[in-house]
């Protein structure tokens, strides 16, 4: 079982370390096992590829590598980069909310 992080798809986040730190991206994907994940627009690389059916051509492609999921910071609704804390709401369902504001993160 692998503990849970504090990001996920779909995510606005701010990278606090690195090449890109200052940057802001959304979440498209995390990798829970090797605690990593790829943000939209950050820490672009350049890919050979063959020609094949998606791409004829072939040639150079720019898409994301992934990123330490320590150097992300989650962004809350206000734009503030946040950390993150997680509580029981109402409902008793365990949710995520911002320690900057106390506001629960939808």
């Amino acid at each position: 079982m692998h503990p849970k992080l504090h990001i996920k798809k779909g995510d606005t986040v701010k990278v606090i370390a690195g090449n890109e730190k200052g940057a802001t991206g959304k979440v498209l994907m995390v990798d829970i096992k090797k605690r990593r994940a790829f943000v939209e627009g950050i820490n672009m690389v350049s890919k050979h590829t063959k020609p094949n059916a998606s791409n004829p051509q072939g040639g150079i492609v720019k898409k994301e590598a992934s990123i330490n999921v320590s150097n992300l910071m989650l962004v809350d609704n206000k734009g503030n980069a946040t950390r993150v804390g997680r509580r029981l709401n109402e409902e008793n369902r365990l949710v995520r909310y911002s320690k900057k504001t106390g506001e629960e993160i939808k």
